[in-house]
């Protein structure tokens, strides 16, 4: 490409990118649809401008022709019902061709988003909004970030496939274990929106996504056996979902684990993710961040009732997860292990220490309330309550914090 032509559209880019969504945006009333045509009309200047020249008003040729890619996406998207019953109507016994290493369209397109040359958080947000369906609010919330903050986010991410030229092409075998942490990566976080959503407007717990998760993560089993992260995660996934029955009351309301019926947990996956810890622990091989976390949820899903629990293992276990993954949110968790081992006290100095980093995250409110509660610090209690309650946006978890703020002196 001729140094002039490529400097050209770098800076139509930096210069027209939004302007072209926003007019497409107001054109179609779809920020995605808009987004996705200007990427193509981008992808479309790579290839063309270094051969045909730069039109005169590059900026202007960008919007004529993301409008109109828009407008062949609209009519495609009409017509793809009419060709889904006419070809459910035509019965073809030919042999169909060869679909490469993943013989599942979700899983491909997964694969497919977590390409190397997109930094990794770029890679899991763009998968979970183009693939696992999620808003642009759920995946800020996921992230922790703000919701234009992600949507700028998603934007770029979109932009460097463009201008990058970066292939949607089913990945070959040998790529996918380059791609693969990023994928457990979207895999893990599905689950999550799936285990307890974020959204105000959603079912407490989407059993749509987590279900969905789980197929994903055993086909991803099936192609690397030898995995370990991914065993893993799918036991991780497996302990989980066997207590979905029993997180949330009859009445709306989220049943923390201390409280739920171990009776009504599904004893079949039990038993499977089990066995996929024991499996991993008999390899010998150094565990990574998904199998920790697997072991941790298999030592709560061990104990008959929650006084039964072994906390010694549990916070061994969350010091080594914190070594292969020092994040904010694993401190506040082993905090939450440590106020059963070491007493409340211990715990809320730690708690306290993340205040600047998880301040805006309810969990982080609605932990500090449970201890103040049980230090006896009843206003102060009530005070962190009421921040985890405003931050909250599953409505089963909202009751919970409410009923436990109600029953403070």
């Amino acid at each position: 490409m001729p140094l002039e032509v490529s400097a050209e559209i770098t800076r139509a880019h930096h210069e027209e990118w939004a302007r072209v969504v926003a007019s497409l945006a107001r054109r179609f009333g779809d920020l995605d649809l808009a987004e996705d045509a200007a990427a193509e009309a981008f992808a479309t200047a790579v290839e063309r401008w270094p051969t045909e020249g730069t039109p005169p008003n590059p900026g202007a040729w960008l919007t004529t022709t993301a409008n109109r890619k828009a407008i062949d996406r609209i009519r495609r998207e009409s017509k793809r019902d009419h060709k889904h019953r006419e070809a459910a109507m035509a019965h073809d016994d030919s042999r169909p061709e060869p679909l490469g290493a993943i013989d599942d369209d979700r899983l491909r397109l997964v694969f497919t988003c977590c390409h190397p040359a997109l930094a990794m958080e770029a890679r899991v947000a763009l998968t979970l909004r183009m693939v696992g369906g999620l808003t642009v609010p759920e995946i800020a919330r996921a992230f922790l970030v703000q919701e234009s903050a992600m949507a700028r986010r998603l934007t770029r991410a979109k932009a460097k496939i463009a201008v990058a030229r970066i292939p949607y092409r089913v990945p070959a075998a040998a790529d996918l274990p380059a791609r693969v942490s990023g994928v457990l990566g979207v895999l893990f976080l599905v689950f999550n929106e799936g285990y307890l959503a974020t959204g105000p407007d959603t079912d407490p717990v989407r059993h749509d996504l987590t279900a969905e998760a789980i197929r994903l993560t055993r086909m991803v089993r099936d192609l690397l056996p030898e995995d370990g992260e991914v065993a893993g995660l799918l036991a991780l996934m497996l302990l989980t979902e066997a207590r979905r029955t029993a997180r949330v009351s009859a009445t709306g309301e989220l049943v923390p684990l201390d409280e739920q019926d171990r009776g009504a947990w599904d004893v079949a996956l039990v038993a499977e993710g089990h066995r996929l810890v024991r499996e991993r622990l008999d390899s010998g091989v150094a565990p990574g961040r998904y199998q920790v976390m697997a072991a941790i949820s298999a030592v709560h899903t061990s104990a008959r009732d929650m006084r039964d629990t072994d906390w010694s293992q549990v916070v061994a276990l969350y010091d080594q997860l914190v070594r292969l993954d020092p994040s904010p949110i694993i401190a506040l968790n082993r905090a939450i292990a440590l106020a059963e081992l070491d007493g409340p006290d211990v715990a809320l100095a730690t708690v306290d220490r993340l205040r600047e980093v998880l301040g805006g995250y309810h969990a982080y409110h609605a932990t500090r309330a449970d201890l103040l509660r049980r230090l006896g610090r009843s206003e102060e209690s009530r005070s962190a309550y009421e921040q985890a309650i405003e931050l909250a946006g599953n409505t089963a978890e909202t009751a919970y914090l409410k009923r436990r703020r109600d029953q403070l002196a």
